[in-house]
């Protein structure tokens, strides 16, 4: 693929960070434990949390305390499960009962309920053997059916469907069999006999992630509203289609499990940031390459302050900020996992919608509440007022690491009860003493729990059997007030695809009384490919906005062939709800016809305020960014300068010198050119000030061919105004026309040794960066910055090798934008290895940096052999002078 410089030097860039999960994982040292022996603990009252500083230490004496002042270490027992919850802190009106325990399962990772209600879980029964992680790769994995025999919440049962898997982290049930993640190999698996083992095995996909470092590899596979299975950390969804698996790209996003509200948005996150979500579906971002949009990745809550029960030593615990000086709790998100939205219906009504998340490393779960405004989500701690979390424990063996809401409104926390819980990649001197003087690598290999939460208030109810339920009375299923339930019929409708209840959802889809009921119904018609334009009417006039939104997404392929639908569609133009305008924009965009792209220009006006606005309807212009912006400049509303048009028109402007079509761009400066009037300056200026600043010094790469030098040039530098003069120069820096002479840039060829190792850090990257950083090298939002032309990745070669070596702790300034995350050392890479990844990406993506080689990454390491820390920005710029 042709890279434009200019998009190139749009791209904030940055140094190799690896913010994911390990960087900062923490081990804790519980307080005096008193075994007993009981099924459920209910906690009325919470002891007292001692309060925390309000931010970070002030003074290096301070850091020093905390580096020496540590709290006392003593070995962690191992407690049953029944021992384990008289430790757990739960606010007033709830209890929590053991489903699951060993031998029963084994470190498990992820579950799944079954339409029959029975419990699929995937143990990653090999992770960690010891702090070295040695022995990892032992294919004793596997995937366990628990069954509740009697009804009363506790497992009774359990048969292995399939074994002999390295490292398994997601299953999803469809189509009476599992797809089964055991990375790089995504399976579908499925019992044809009748003994409850699998024994038909087909591989779907041989991409899902690499044989790395687990916490970066795909996971979740959650069956979406709109019928598609999507993963966290995985870039494409997937779908049966037509008696075949089909796979759609879309961004990817989060680092350990996915949820969906009600709604069908997918929430996420990372270990450092315990809650994003998507304000879009992700598969509308990748369809322009000219264009990287935004909406997905939010971050929700941008506070991190966590309220452990207990001290946490953690893995850079000896660091400022990492843990409260005056307790040595751990005072922010540091493994953060597993996000759940609460959809049961069996908790009180303020908890629907709420976002649960889990922390392994400090044993607590994360209840936040959501709230929404103008297309806007935020969150905070629902216990934030009282410095404490919805679920704390003293018992540092308690690991949560996934939540699920259950078929009969329970909320499921997955325990894998793993003492080492930080990867070995990661895992710093410091962590290695602390988890030696607790003896948390003892233990390990046959222990495991799953834990429910339900109201203190008399028996459960137990869920429905929809294994059981007819197409009839799976249509009524889809009113439900749990989520699960609602989901799990809709997609056993659509798998089943009986004709006979299709007028049973037309009518659902047109009257029911519940709005969920509705929602559901359309994406089923869907779902059944029986989706008509007198259903897509009657929901484009909803009285529910987010419905009205959705039924605009499901007009898509209606529109481009369907003038009715299309009508339908286009008279939402003038809707003043935020979820309709921002899905027209989504929807509409990509029709390619002159009523809807006049249309798009009307949402794109009212909204131009709008940066979700803009850039969903940017999403869809592959191609025709030049025609809208020309769409833009003829509408008489746009004379006037307002809040966002400038971006607008910066952004189309950027997209057609990213598209780099010799003609089209000598079209684009010929518009430019045009809004030499005075009252028209700003458009002007907003269009030449989208190119990037300039280095003559350095040699342009992909410059635009022209066939001649564009007349506009001598218009544009004749200008009054200084910037526009300057603005371009950046531009002609950009373009080539046949005379013109420039520094062009000759990429240094490889030597056959240079080349291999360069093949080799492909490898590298795929297992250790990848999976953050991304393929093309682009990171993503709140995780990792892009490596893309970046200075930190094609700058001072010793200073890249030690921060490989070291670390890097945040924060740093990259072309004028904060990143404060850190990156892990990566120390336990040999030589070898480290020179391969960094040789790859000082040279993939059309870099000519120098490769770097074995014997440079020996010097550094040996010269640095003392240091444990890692890097700051200040401390590498003292090292360079």
């Amino acid at each position: 693929m042709i890279r434009p410089a200019f998009v190139l030097s749009l791209i904030f860039t940055a140094l190799i960070v690896v913010v994911a999960s390990g960087s900062n994982r923490t081990a804790a040292a519980p307080a005096a434990i008193t075994p007993v022996t009981s099924q459920a603990a209910t906690t009325t009252s919470r002891p007292p949390i001692v309060q925390g500083a309000a931010g970070a230490p002030k003074s290096p004496e301070e850091a020093e305390m905390m580096k020496v002042k540590q709290p006392a270490t003593k070995p962690v027992p191992l407690l049953s499960a029944d021992e384990t919850i008289e430790t757990f802190n739960l606010p007033p009106g709830f209890r929590i009962e053991v489903v699951a325990e060993e031998p029963m399962v084994e470190h498990p990772v992820a579950m799944a309920f079954a339409p029959d209600g029975r419990l699929w879980v995937a143990e990653m029964r090999s992770y960690m053997p010891n702090v070295d992680g040695l022995g990892e790769r032992k294919p004793n994995g596997r995937i366990s059916v628990l069954e509740d025999v009697d009804g009363d919440g506790r497992m009774d049962k359990s048969t292995v469907f399939a074994d002999g898997l390295v490292l398994p982290r997601a299953i999803g049930l469809v189509r009476s069999g599992a797809l089964i993640a055991a990375p790089p190999n995504l399976r579908y698996s499925r019992d044809t006999n009748g003994d409850g083992r699998s024994d038909e095995r087909r591989s779907i996909a041989q991409d899902y992630g690499t044989r790395g470092n687990p916490e970066h590899q795909p996971n979740g596979l959650i069956y979406g509203l709109d019928n598609w299975i999507y993963s966290a950390a995985y870039d494409k969804r997937i779908r049966y289609v037509d008696k075949q698996w089909a796979m759609d790209e879309c961004q990817g996003t989060g680092q350990w499990g996915i949820t969906q509200d009600n709604w069908g948005r997918l929430f996420t996150n990372n270990n450092s940031n315990y809650l994003r979500g998507n304000l879009v579906p992700p598969h509308y971002l990748t369809r322009n390459p000219h264009f990287r949009a935004a909406g997905v990745n939010v971050e929700i809550d941008g506070d991190q302050t966590c309220w452990p029960a207990h001290a946490s030593a953690a893995n850079r615990g000896y660091r400022p900020g990492i843990l409260r000086p005056e307790n040595y709790r751990l005072w922010k998100f540091t493994g953060a996992c597993g996000p759940a939205i609460y959809r049961g219906g069996l908790f009180p009504d303020d908890f629907d919608g709420n976002y649960f998340a889990a922390e392994p490393v400090a044993n607590f779960v994360r209840r936040a509440v959501l709230t929404e405004s103008d297309g806007r989500i935020t969150g905070n701690n629902a216990y934030e007022e009282q410095q404490d979390e919805f679920l704390t424990t003293t018992y540092e063996r308690f690991r949560p690491v996934n939540i699920y809401t259950g078929p009969e409104g329970a909320l499921y926390i997955v325990d894998m009860h793993h003492g080492l819980i930080q990867h070995n990649t990661f895992v710093t001197p410091y962590v290695r003493e602390q988890y030696a003087a607790r003896e948390l690598g003892k233990h390990i290999g046959n222990t495991g729990r799953i834990y429910r939460v339900v109201p203190d208030n008399g028996p459960v109810p137990r869920g429905p059997n929809l294994a059981k339920a007819s197409s009839a009375e799976l249509v009524g299923y889809l009113a439900h007030r749990n989520g699960w339930v609602r989901d799990t019929a809709q997609q056993l409708l659509v798998e089943q695809r009986d004709p006979s209840i299709i007028p049973d959802l037309r009518r659902l889809a047109m009257d029911g009384e519940q709005t969920f009921a509705r929602l559901h119904a359309l994406w089923t018609l869907e779902g059944f490919g029986q989706l008509d334009a007198g259903a897509l009417a009657d929901a484009l006039t909803d009285p529910v906005g987010k419905l009205r939104a959705n039924a605009i997404r499901l007009s898509e392929p209606f529109m481009p062939r369907d003038t009715r639908v299309l009508g339908d569609v286009l008279k939402l133009r003038i809707d003043d709800d935020y979820d309709v305008q921002l899905q027209f924009a989504l929807s509409v965009s990509a029709v390619p016809i002159p009523d809807a792209q006049a249309a798009v220009v009307d949402v794109v006006t009212a909204r131009a305020d709008d940066r979700y606005v803009r850039d969903a309807a940017m999403s869809g212009m592959k191609g025709c960014e030049l025609e809208f912006l020309e769409r833009l400049l003829d509408d008489p509303r746009w004379t006037e300068k307002a809040e966002g048009r400038a971006a607008m028109l910066a952004a189309l402007t950027q997209c057609v010198m990213a598209e780099g079509d010799p003609q089209r761009v000598m079209r684009l400066t010929d518009v430019m050119a045009a809004q030499s009037d005075p009252a028209l300056a700003w458009r002007q200026w907003a269009m030449i000030d989208s190119f990037p600043r300039i280095d003559p010094k350095k040699p342009v790469r992909n410059a635009v061919k022209l066939s001649a030098r564009p007349s506009s040039l001598d218009v544009l530098s004749a200008s009054l105004e200084p910037n526009i003069r300057e603005g371009t120069t950046r531009m002609a820096h950009l373009l080539m026309w046949p005379g013109k002479r420039v520094n062009t840039a000759a990429r240094r060829s490889l030597s056959e040794t240079e080349q291999a190792r360069f093949e080799a850090g492909r490898t590298v990257y795929a297992t250790v960066c990848g999976q953050c950083h991304k393929p093309d090298g682009m990171g993503q939002a709140g995780l990792a910055p892009p490596l893309l032309d970046s200075d930190w990745v094609l700058g001072d070669q010793q200073r890249l090798i030690k921060i490989v070596l070291h670390g890097l702790r945040g924060p740093i300034d990259v072309n004028g934008q904060p990143w404060d995350m850190d990156m892990p050392h990566l120390r336990t890479l040999s030589d070898d290895d480290i020179a391969a990844a960094l040789t790859y990406v000082r040279r993939e993506w059309e870099h000519d940096g120098k490769p770097v080689t074995p014997e440079d990454v020996a010097k550094v390491r040996a010269r640095y052999e003392e240091r444990q820390d890692a890097w700051t920005a200040t401390e590498l710029a003292k090292e360079e002078n």
